[in-house]
């Protein structure tokens, strides 16, 4: 399936960092000037003039519009704008605007996005600097960025962790789930010979004032686990855990309030929010989305809808299929198929959520119903190693862990994170253990940073870039990558290089 994008540029769109709080000093502002033309012939003007022209006569209608109160038609205007065609000194009149219109808007991605020019060293007042260092400030905080002071562990700070209780269970539903965790922490230990000692406790078999109780006896500087969901919730929902804790599952509170405890793991909702921010980036801003119609398509589909509607897009389609069901039923209903043929006029771009053998199917109908430059993005879930059937979702954007897209994600596999461990453990196992066995080192080497959060944050892992939010929960960032002949090659926005 061809691909094509469409769109404007946008950089480091969702590039989380450490979070501070903001004041709004008011310097002298773009829209503090009296509006000296209509802004709509403005607009008018731009249509029939050259991009670089017309991106300086759009900043002065929305600069005009913001004047006159029009807040919310000059923040799309400057969102819209193609910033990278302004001259230096228009970039940061458009980047002061834009954070203002957005500040008052609640909107801290697009503050995020205005406040890059600080990185680009463009030259501008100490006034102006001053002004969008403060915004940007807001925004970090308004992203849930964390102050890693507020996760303060005396025991262990700048110790070095060398004695870690696991609390896996050895029996019930999670139970080869945990096996595969204890062979990627133990053989990770091994490969990296760093004076660890792992104690594995049965999870199965003992309450968690239990569990804790024998980790204190064994004199452990921190528990990795437990991994069932329930007991994660149940942790979070004190006040405090009694040993730094990484869980590895995220509870179901809305938020984690427990201090020392934080929390890792796979998670589709996550991949779910990084798609919605990717087509976003792409420059799409009206997509279907097509989830299955159980309790995962929900979590991971209301995931999406939200990270896609805060950044002001719009779903026209969403369908829940039913996963035993026929796949032409929920693309034609997704597509607003009328005849043979796709009815675009409202879509840009299609969320996928589906497993290998449901996926491969979508790409052929979409090229059936005339759909074939239709954006497709999806989690990893769509895709087995299976090349010859992968060739099927040629063209699918994707996100996945470096371990199973070496190649997209880093280069090849000697540049892959821990690549000792991902050649001892990748040798022998079943193709769909990778993740999980990823997962175990990252979460080996997640609990060894607990005494140094600093060197936890952005840590480049096995299963993606990590980085710790608010509350101690630790996402992933993945690589993206994309289709070709069934292999996946790394996949870049438009206009953006491999580098950024």
């Amino acid at each position: 399936m061809k691909q094509t994008f469409r769109g404007l540029f946008t950089t480091a769109l969702m590039a989380l960092l450490l979070a501070g709080c903001a004041g709004q000093q008011q310097s002298p502002s773009v829209v503090d000037r009296a509006p000296a033309q209509d802004p709509g012939q403005l607009l008018g003007q731009a249509e029939q003039q050259a991009p670089e022209k017309a991106a300086q006569t759009r900043l002065e209608a929305a600069d005009i519009m913001a004047r006159q109160g029009q807040r919310d038609r000059a923040f799309e205007i400057t969102r819209e704008l193609d910033s990278s065609a302004l001259p230096t000194d228009k970039r940061v009149r458009w980047a002061l605007l834009h954070s203002e219109l957005a500040r008052a808007l609640d909107q801290p991605h697009a503050v995020m996005t205005a406040t890059q020019v600080l990185d680009d060293e463009l030259a501008m007042s100490s006034s102006q600097q001053k002004t969008l260092i403060e915004r940007r400030r807001w925004a970090r905080k308004a992203l849930d960025q964390p102050d890693l002071k507020s996760f303060a562990m005396p025991e262990i700070a700048g110790k070095k962790i060398r004695r870690i209780a696991v609390f896996l269970p050895e029996s019930g539903p999670l139970s080869s789930v945990a096996d595969t965790l204890e062979k990627a922490l133990r053989t990770h230990q091994e490969q990296v010979d760093n004076d660890v000692t792992l104690r594995f406790i049965d999870a199965s078999q003992h309450s968690l004032n239990e569990l804790y109780r024998r980790a204190d006896e064994m004199n452990a500087q921190i528990v990795i686990g437990p991994l069932a969901k329930d007991r994660v919730t149940k942790l979070e929902q004190r006040a405090s855990v009694p040993l730094p804790t990484l869980a590895l599952n995220y509870g179901e509170s809305a938020h984690n309030q427990a201090k020392r405890l934080f929390q890792y793991g796979l998670s589709a909702e996550d991949e779910a929010r990084q798609a919605a921010k990717r087509a976003w980036q792409d420059g799409h801003r009206q997509a279907a989305l097509m989830v299955p119609n159980n309790a995962w398509g929900e979590r991971v589909g209301d995931a999406f809808l939200q990270a896609w509607q805060q950044q002001g897009g719009d779903v026209t389609n969403a369908v829940r299929y039913n996963p035993d069901g026929s796949p032409a039923t929920a693309v034609k209903q997704a597509l607003s198929v009328s005849g043979e043929r796709a009815r675009l006029g409202n879509i840009d771009a299609l969320f996928l959520l589906a497993v290998p053998k449901y996926a491969r199917q979508v790409p052929p109908l979409l090229d059936y119903y005339y759909a074939s430059n239709l954006p497709v993005y999806a989690t990893s879930h769509l895709h087995g190693s299976n090349q010859r059937l992968n060739k099927d979702l040629d063209g699918v954007n994707f996100v996945d862990i470096p371990w199973q897209i070496p190649n997209a994600a880093v280069g090849g596999k000697e540049a892959l994170p821990f690549y000792s461990s991902y050649e001892a453990l990748h040798k022998n196992a079943d193709a769909s253990m990778v993740r999980l066995l990823a997962m175990g080192v990252d979460a080996y080497e997640a609990g060894t940073r607990l005494s140094d959060l600093e060197a936890l944050q952005n840590f480049q892992g096995a299963t993606g870039q990590l980085h710790l939010t608010a509350d101690g929960r630790i996402y992933r960032k993945l690589p993206w990558a994309q289709f070709n002949a069934g292999v996946p090659n790394a996949s870049l926005s438009p206009k953006r290089s491999a580098d950024e």
